[in-house]
């Protein structure tokens, strides 16, 4: 598939790279629904990236999709995708835990990464938002409540290029000398209100994150937290428990979250 040009590339472009994925298209429609996106000076203008056609696409969007337009392990194509724009927020990943390293991860994960990075560096981009994730720190015992300022400590080779992403995000942090920033954000289990249940696996209701949260974390993410030069901040909600400590992420970035997994299971009996 070619890459698809629509609309005007002029004013506060937002990359979204895995713009199809399950993140992507609800992070989109809430932008939407917010009134976020637009011609006005605070609104943005949105690029969508991915190797598959994102759905729900408006005529006023531009998209660089296919297996050639949205694959972000050739540099040249991480180049033209974030070539004039304010900010990327960079989920284009193969985000399964059981996912091969040469069939997938090298590419998809760490290349495409450090591509992002370095073209994101190059072209004067103010602000990336990585999707790191809870995978990064599953090598903690399950008892221990991790803080966003620990190590990584991945559980697995998954986990281990997200903690790879993080650190390359500081690495060009670093190198652009203050003319970059970037926030990578240790994503939880992703998950509507609707489909959270007591039957869950044990566990899971502690690192759960509901989509109204989440997209409120990459809203400050992108808007917010002008001071923060490089952070790694725990992405989950306000649940009764919590597998990753939320407090650097309430004090960096102004994050509130609503919900709570526990008790939203418990309201539904189920």
């Amino acid at each position: 598939m070619q890459a698809e040009q629509r609309g005007s590339v002029a004013g506060r472009v937002l990359v979204i790279t895995g713009a199809a994925g399950r993140i992507g298209s609800f992070y989109r429609q809430h932008l939407r629904e917010q009134g976020a996106v637009g011609d006005g000076a605070a609104q943005w203008r949105l690029r969508l990236v991915d190797v598959r056609a994102p759905e729900g696409v408006r005529p006023e969007d531009e998209v660089l999709a296919g297996a050639e337009a949205g694959n972000l392990a050739d540099l040249d194509v991480a180049r033209r995708a974030v070539a004039g724009a304010h900010s990327v927020l960079h989920l284009a990943a193969d985000p399964s835990p059981r996912a091969d390293f040469y069939a997938s991860l090298l590419d998809r994960n760490i290349k495409a990464t450090y591509n992002v990075l370095h073209a994101a560096a190059e072209a004067g981009v103010r602000r990336v938002v990585f999707a790191s994730s809870v995978n990064a720190i599953g090598g903690y015992p399950k008892d221990v409540q991790v803080r966003a300022e620990d190590v990584a400590w991945p559980g697995n080779v998954y986990g281990a290029s997200k903690a790879w992403g993080e650190a390359v995000c500081g690495a060009f942090v670093a190198q652009s000398e203050g003319k970059l920033s970037a926030i990578a954000v240790r994503i939880g289990g992703v998950t509507s209100r609707e489909r959270i249940s007591s039957g869950r696996q044990q566990g899971w209701h502690a690192i759960a994150v509901t989509y109204d949260d989440l997209s409120q974390l990459f809203d400050r993410c992108l808007n917010g937290a002008p001071d923060v030069t490089f952070a790694v901040v725990n992405g989950i909600s306000a649940n009764r428990f919590l597998r990753m400590d939320l407090e650097s992420t309430r004090r960096r970035l102004g994050y509130r979250p609503n919900d709570d997994a526990f008790a939203i299971a418990e309201a539904q009996g189920t």
